[in-house]
Parts: C-alpha cells; sequence; structure tokens
C-alpha cells in the first residue's frame, strides 16, 4: 500500500531489555514475563499502525541501539533515534525531525497501549484537518497520544512538565491553552502499566478482535491476572 507522503506515525519504542521496560509491571510479574509482554505489545501496535495511510518511523532508544532494533523488528521500517535528556527532549527532537523532512502532520505515541483502536488513530489525523494539535487522554492522567500540523508544532507543551505523573495530560492542555492553539481530543484510552490495567485488558478484549492478539494469546498462554495466579512473580 501507497503510504501518504504528507503524514507520518512516530511511535517511540524502547529495547526491551530485561528490567528495563514496563517496570510497575515488574512489581508483579517477573522480569522475563514483563520482557515477553512488552514484545507483544509493540508487535501488536505495529501490527494497527501498518494498516493506516501514514509513513510509520520507529523512534527508538537507547539512541544507540539502532542494529539491535534491525535486529528485533527488521531492517524494513523507518527508524529514528530519540535523542535528549528526557521524554520531553526526545518527543520534541522526532518531530522537529519530521517536519524538516517535510511531513505536513505527524501524530507521536507509545507502545504501551497495543489494543489502541485504529479508529481513533485515523480519528487524529482527521482532528488536524481542523483543529492545531490532537491529545489522547489517557486514564492515568497522561496522554497516549499527541500530534501536530507541521504549521502549529509548539515546541514549548514538552518543555518543563512533570513527566511520569498524573499532571503530565493538564499541564500540557494548560501550556497549549497559553499558545492559543485550538486542541481536539481523542476518546480516553488506558497504558497498561500495572498488572490491574493487564486485568482490565482482559476484560476488554473479551468480544473484540483483539482477543486474538499475540498480546492476548501471551497472557492466556501465561495465565497472567488470572485469579489464584494473580500474576505472582513465579509465574514462568
Amino acid at each position: 500500500m501507497t503510504k501518504n507522503q504528507d503524514a507520518c506515525i512516530l511511535l517511540f519504542v524502547k529495547y526491551p531489555e530485561k528490567g528495563k521496560v514496563k517496570s510497575r509491571l515488574s512489581a508483579d510479574l517477573s522480569q522475563d514475563i514483563v520482557q515477553d509482554l512488552y514484545q507483544c505489545f509493540v508487535h501488536d501496535t505495529l501490527t494497527t499502525l501498518k494498516t493506516i495511510d501514514a509513513r510509520l518511523f520507529i523512534c527508538f532508544l537507547p539512541g544507540d541501539a539502532l542494529e539491535k532494533f534491525q535486529g528485533w523488528l527488521g531492517q524494513n521500517l523507518q527508524f529514528l533515534s530519540q535523542i535528549g535528556n528526557d521524554l520531553g527532549e526526545r518527543m520534541k527532537t522526532c518531530f522537529t525531525d519530521v517536519f524538516t523532512k517535510g511531513f505536513q502532520k505527524a501524530v507521536l505515541m507509545g507502545s504501551d497501549s497495543p489494543d489502541l483502536p485504529k479508529e481513533y488513530i485515523k480519528q487524529a489525523f482527521d482532528i488536524l484537518d481542523t483543529k492545531d494539535v490532537v491529545l489522547g487522554p489517557a486514564v492515568d492522567g497522561g496522554y497516549y497520544l499527541i500530534g501536530f500540523r507541521t504549521t502549529t508544532f509548539t515546541t514549548s507543551v514538552f518543555e518543563d512538565i512533570p513527566w511520569g505523573t498524573q499532571m503530565v495530560f493538564q499541564e500540557t492542555l494548560m501550556k497549549l491553552k497559553q499558545t492559543s492553539h485550538t486542541v481536539g481530543l481523542l476518546p480516553v484510552w488506558s497504558d497498561i502499566d500495572t498488572l490491574t490495567d493487564v486485568k482490565n485488558l482482559i476484560h476488554r478484549a473479551e468480544n473484540t478482535s483483539f482477543k486474538s492478539s499475540k498480546t492476548m494469546t501471551y497472557i492466556q498462554t501465561h495465565h497472567i491476572g488470572l485469579e489464584g495466579n494473580n500474576g505472582e512473580k513465579s509465574t514462568t
């Protein structure tokens, strides 16, 4: 399929090194399980994004791990290194990079919402036809997606934000209001950060096509989140 040359998706991905991804999940699940689960999240997210009419960039961290990522995800994808001292700087540099390349619209998202409906991502691009910025609020007070047009890209929304707290979305929205940019909001969705989030995912996926995803197959095979097992660290 010929991808839209004016629109792109920036997918933020960490290399799945044991103990370096989804640290809050590791409070309840073994590091091996968490490492495997994260790889499932990325696989399912990529499966969804490849159906969207937009160019896809894998924004990878650590920034010197390109060969590792190509070995993991394949060499036929386009990769951008995440450069910066914090999440805000890394997002800012990736947006700047693709707008410099000539893209007119870009949306950035993480790999923590593997069952995010593709309709939401399509809706994000549609919103950018009439709004300056699009945001997808997350249940935990952050956001799962942010997008701009090249003419409305504003770096201030990535500065002095208390990353990793429940105030990220509200602080970002406040900064956007100060710029007088118009903002379109997507429906609220949930990142998968804790065992409770995994259990909610299981219930959410019961009557959806995501039930047959790599993530759900792994969860079912390893009995994660089931009463009586409860995802103890002894899970193997």
